[in-house]
This record gives structure tokens, sequence and C-alpha cells, in this order.
């Protein structure tokens, strides 16, 4: 039987937010590039869950020498059900309105069902913050992700080699 699944754009944004949350607090931003070699995700991908990310408020991207990503003030206390309903969408979990719709439509059960399955999925998450999602044991995995703890950048402790 195959799972119910989020999006893969829903999945990344929590792992983008999830980096930046563990990492809150550094002196030191990563730039998207960054995460995406953090993640092993292409920095297309990345660069677009960034701007969605930043549209909703859940970080902020810095231009310039000295910018990069962080956590927005609020981030951190952002709901994981809030979030992934922003990102997932409304739509049915079915397609009873497809090209060719559902000749059941009108009087289906399921459609409902499926509804109401889809709001406990999102209620379960609700109390969930990003803070919890990175926080021990996962925040220190976090932030060992990519070539190096520093996110790819040379340090006299984690010197790198060029490309």
């Amino acid at each position: 039987m195959r799972a119910v699944r989020l999006m893969k754009f829903t999945d990344l944004a929590l792992r983008v937010a999830m980096l930046l949350a563990a990492r809150d607090g550094s002196a030191e931003l990563l730039r998207t590039r960054e995460v995406a070699e953090a993640l092993a995700v292409p920095h297309s991908h990345a660069a677009k869950v960034v701007s969605r990310l930043q549209h909703l408020g859940v970080i902020e991207a810095r231009r310039g020498r000295g910018g990069g990503l962080s956590l927005s003030g609020g981030g951190a206390g952002v709901s994981v059900g809030r979030l992934v309903r922003e990102l997932e969408g409304e739509g049915d979990v079915v397609g009873c309105e497809d090209a060719t719709p559902c000749p059941l439509r009108r009087a289906c059960r399921l459609r409902t069902a499926l509804r109401t399955a889809q709001e406990a999925f999102f209620s379960s998450l609700d109390p969930l913050t990003i803070a919890d999602l990175a926080a021990a044991p996962t925040g220190p995995v976090l932030l060992g992700l990519g070539p190096t703890a520093t996110g790819g950048r040379s340090t006299p402790e984690h010197p790198t080699t060029p490309a």
C-alpha cells in the first residue's frame, strides 16, 4: 500500500526551516547555495523554497556582503501544521473536480471523510513548532550536514578545498 505523502516542495521547506532553526543565533548566515548543498538538493529548488518561506514570513533573506538566510523573529514559533497547510494548499485529497469530474461528486461520502482525515493530519501537526523539529537529537545532525559544519565556507578550523 502506498503511503500518503507530502509534496517534495513541502518536505524541502520544512528541512530548510529546520536547518535555519538549528543554526539560529549563529554569527554566520547560510546562503541559499549552501543550504542546497547541505540538504543535497538542486540550488533552483532551494531558491524557490527560500522565496516561498520568505513570502510566508518564516525566514529572512539579506543580500550582499554579510547577507544570508535566517529565521524571522517569529520563525521558530511557527506552527508546523499551519506551515504545511500553507505549502500543501487547501485542495482535495482526491481529484473529484479534475478534467473528468467524478460522477459521484454530488453525493459522495468519501470526499467528506478524506477531508476530515486530512484536517486531522494537519491538526496533529498544529502543536509542533519549527523549533520543536530542530531540537535535539535532530539539531546536531542538521548542524553536521554539508561539506563542513560551517556550511561550506572555509575557516581555519574547517578549511575547504576548491571545487
